[in-house]
């Protein structure tokens, strides 16, 4: 019998690798991504194949660096959907991450293994990515704080790409605190004086279920009040569209060279999106680039000095059982409606746990201009 739950974990030690003896983090303990180069270690991507091929890392990530340095300890390697091309933690080769906030429900990804270890009190810190939401929807669905970072803020030396335009440094913890704190080893810079006003959209809102919907409308954070807006969002179908074909055509350059005839090592739902990926024309990817460049600047010039509010995900977590690949087809759908407007924009993007009127782990989203990553997190210290 294995020594840990393998639905989580890809390695796990106890700890894999000891952190420095001195910094902000010491006597935290850390969940990296299986994206990310730990130095002797390969990097699987959530698949056996490319695991059983690649060869180790001759250093740390960066990022991971940064973080052993401060004092966190490793805690092990965690699971991510296959080469983070999902939202729902659904691997098909190490299965489903548990949802301890939710039991009998996806964990959501890809983030998933890092959520998982981190709701389950077996690490403090999971460090993760985010593209389309691969941080923002497992905490939403697990009851965490977090944030994926200003597109370009945080170096991507050492982590595994899947779409370079939007892939964001991320990581989750089950307080505010801590969020922060990783966030003060990390981050460039300090806080700015930059307006707190916050908004909230009601065309965002409607997007999301009615429970969810409910639960961000409903929430009162202490440092400010929300004034509602309308924003021109006709175009919003599109921007996502376009993000998805301009992320497939990334995930492509990235990838396709070493899965072009590995295929079929792929679980059904991750090789259907590599397969649409291979066949993006390049008249396509013209015309998505020059959508997702129009939309980022109007995304931008909309939010301005603001502090948007809206569902981190807007769904709580699907629950397992019969049907759950249409579902989760659906789900992705309307929750990349919702999580584009940050991949798009590039933006800091926060995600505060919140609960249904039903118990079930939900989340609000702050999301601010750029390079305004401390300016959240401090928001959530006040």
């Amino acid at each position: 019998m294995s020594m840990w739950d393998e639905r989580i974990w890809a390695l796990r030690g106890d700890p894999l690798l000891h952190g420095a003896d001195r910094g902000p983090l010491v006597g935290e303990s850390l969940a990296v991504k299986d994206l990310y180069d730990v130095a002797g270690l390969s990097v699987g991507a959530g698949n056996p194949t490319r695991l059983a091929a690649a060869d180790p890392a001759d250093t740390d990530a960066e990022v991971v660096a940064a973080l052993v340095a401060a004092g966190a300890s490793i805690r092990g390697i965690t699971q991510t959907d296959e080469f983070a091309y999902s939202l729902a933690g659904t691997n098909a080769h190490y299965g489903t991450p548990p949802n301890p906030a939710a039991p009998g429900r996806i964990s959501g990804g890809s983030s998933s293994g890092s959520a998982s270890a981190v709701a389950l009190g077996e690490a403090s810190i999971g460090l993760g990515t985010d593209t389309g939401g691969s941080i923002r929807v497992p905490s939403s669905y697990q009851g965490l704080f977090g944030i994926r970072t200003t597109h370009g803020a945080l170096s991507r030396d050492g982590l595994l790409p899947l779409a370079p335009s939007f892939d964001a440094v991320g990581w989750m913890t089950r307080d505010a605190s801590l969020l922060a704190r990783v966030g003060d080893v990390l981050l460039p810079g300090t806080t700015t004086d930059a307006d707190r006003r916050l908004v909230t959209v009601p065309a965002l809102l409607s997007l999301a279920d009615a429970d969810v919907a409910a639960a961000v409308a409903g929430w009162e954070p202490e440092w400010g009040l929300r004034l509602p807006e309308a924003w021109p969002l006709e175009d919003l179908p599109a921007w996502r569209d376009a993000f998805v074909v301009l992320q497939a055509w990334e995930a492509w350059q990235a990838h396709g060279s070493w899965l072009g005839d590995r295929l079929d090592t792929l679980g059904p739902d991750v090789r259907a999106r590599f397969e649409r990926a291979r066949g993006t024309t390049a008249d396509e990817v013209e015309a998505a680039r020059d959508t997702v460049e129009d939309a980022r600047a109007t995304i931008r010039e909309l939010l301005g000095d603001r502090i948007l509010v809206l569902p981190a995900a807007p769904t709580v977590a699907p629950a397992l059982g019969p049907g759950l690949a249409d579902r989760l087809q659906a789900t992705r759908e309307a929750t990349l409606t919702l999580t584009c407007l940050a991949g798009i924009g590039g933006l800091p993007a926060v995600t505060v746990p919140l609960r249904t009127a039903a118990g079930l782990p939900c989340g609000a989203c702050l999301v601010a201009a750029p390079g305004r990553d401390r300016d959240l997190l401090d928001l959530l210290m006040n």
